[in-house]
């Protein structure tokens, strides 16, 4: 359990990956600009 253990948060962030235990960031700019835009037009 550490740097080395994938299924962990600790190994996701070693190996640079994401999954369940580990969400990947999501764009909250880009997903709030596009409803707005529609409404404008």
């Amino acid at each position: 359990m550490g740097r080395g253990d994938i299924k962990t948060k600790k190994g996701k962030i070693f190996s640079k990956s994401f999954g369940k235990v580990r969400p990947a960031r999501t764009r909250k700019s880009a997903a709030a600009a596009a409803p707005k835009a529609e409404n404008k037009a």
